[in-house]
């Protein structure tokens, strides 16, 4: 079947082929590229407001804490703003109140909470599990612990960042440990039943903060699109040049040739091969030349 096809559609053809693969090739790499690229971006931004609620976490813990310590015994009802991480979920909600910044999400995620809006869903006790479970080798860090990613929700695609909860100073089991030892405020507030059996070095939750990422996505495919179809669009104009280039430089002369070379087949000796380059063509040409011209002598000598 390939024996009946034209050189120019046998070269199409393999510029069509390669085409298709430059293409597949392209996008590919540049997906790729891209995703990590947006990862990076993303992931600079979360991190950064991360560390912003942590140092509010310590601000609370250091300054503010000591303060309401005598004022939990005493009064009647738990004080939350003593509690770091109720200072860190109270200020990143006023953030939220900036409707540049509704869609971004922080939570302090915890099995065992004190206040149930901090329980963990299905997605953050998985994370915690984790964290968890890589807390238990013997030979891992558990101040390199971190997880970040995308994930997809009813309203798009959200990039989190969770870094889990570990109690590593034994003031923290005053409130999380025997029930017995917390302040009454504490029980009055949120009683006996959440919050309570955490042990020392263990990781109890995950501090998790997700941020939009839908447009972001959105933005690069845009990209990859508009520089795939840039590269189309080269290539196109390539395959289009090379078969001019072709038409005119090499299958039109061959064609002439081959006209030509029928003439003289049936005996035309006055046909003339143009010789305009000292190409491949032009040697063609030449040689034509000289076929005829010996067809000529050895015609004449027939003659004779």
């Amino acid at each position: 079947m390939m024996k009946n096809i034209k050189l120019v559609f046998k070269l199409n053809i393999f510029l069509v082929v390669v085409f298709l693969i430059v293409t597949l090739t392209i996008g590919t790499l540049l997906s790729r590229i891209l995703y990590e690229h947006n990862k990076h971006m993303i992931g600079e931004k979360a991190s950064l407001l991360i560390e912003t609620i942590n140092s509010v976490r310590n601000y609370t813990n250091i300054q503010v804490t000591p303060e309401f310590l005598s004022r939990l015994e005493t009064e009647s009802l738990f004080l939350p703003q003593a509690v770091p991480s109720y200072s860190a979920r109270e200020v990143f909600e006023d953030l939220r109140s900036n409707n540049k910044y509704d869609q971004f999400f922080f939570k302090e995620a915890a099995l065992n909470p004190t206040n149930l809006r901090d329980k963990a869903n299905p997605f953050e006790t998985e994370i915690i599990k984790s964290f968890r479970q890589s807390s238990k080798l013997p030979d891992r860090d558990t101040s390199d612990l971190q997880q970040q990613g995308f994930r997809t929700v009813p309203g798009g695609y959200l990039y989190y960042i969770a870094r889990p909860i570990i109690v590593n100073e034994e003031s923290c089991l005053r409130c999380h440990g025997d029930p017995q030892n917390a302040s009454k405020s504490q029980i009055a507030t949120y009683g006996k039943d959440n919050g309570f059996g955490w042990h020392l070095n263990e990781v109890v939750g995950a501090e998790i903060i997700s941020i939009p990422a839908s447009q972001v996505v959105k933005k690069a495919q845009k990209l990859r699109w508009l520089v795939i179809g840039i590269v189309i669009g080269f290539l196109l104009v390539a395959i289009l040049l090379l078969n001019l280039f072709l038409k005119f430089l090499i299958t039109d002369p061959i064609n002439k040739m081959s006209h030509l070379s029928k003439k003289l087949s049936i005996g035309d000796l006055d046909v003339e091969f143009e010789q305009k380059s000292n190409d491949e063509i032009g040697v063609l040409a030449a040689s034509l030349n000289r076929l005829k011209v010996s067809m000529k002598i050895a015609m004449e000598m027939i003659q004779k």
